[in-house]
């Protein structure tokens, strides 16, 4: 199954356009990244891509990275330290359990872009947007292998 299997174009087109508006509300900066597989610990790869796609670039510490290795049946959310010093250790949980109910019914899209909505809003909180604010990370999917 390659990603063109899992997610269509136009699927892809919608979280793309999920992550701009999520993005509209806070200075954060949200990716998704998806590969097929994943044989490590999916939060130990997630950190790995996460530093890969150099994400740490950002003014306020303050991006998100939402992996999943489809074919594994693994995902992850990570956030930045300027993220994780601010919120409880129990922040990402609701969108996990989200994101997790959406894959096991097979709604794969409505479920990522309800998770990348919801970290829109709770980022919000912390990092609301300012007018001056520029979008410091690609808003495209990244894909691995």
């Amino acid at each position: 199954m390659g990603t063109d299997t899992f997610l269509s174009k136009a699927d892809q087109s919608l979280i793309v356009k999920s992550i701009e508006s999520a993005e509209l509300n806070t200075s954060g900066e949200i990716r998704v990244h998806l590969e097929s597989s994943c044989k490590a610990d999916p939060v130990e790869r997630a950190v790995y891509i996460f530093n890969k796609l150099k994400m740490f670039k950002t003014k306020d510490r303050n991006g998100v990275l939402i992996y999943i290795a489809y074919k594994s049946r693994k995902f992850s959310i990570i956030g930045d330290s300027g993220i994780n010093s601010k919120v409880p250790a129990n922040f990402w949980d609701e969108i996990k359990e989200k994101l997790l109910n959406s894959f096991i019914s097979g709604d794969i899209v409505t479920g990522l872009t309800t998770a990348i909505e919801m970290s829109g809003e709770k980022l919000k909180e912390f990092f609301p947007y300012a007018n001056d604010d520029i979008n410091e990370q690609s808003n495209e999917i990244s894909f691995g292998k």
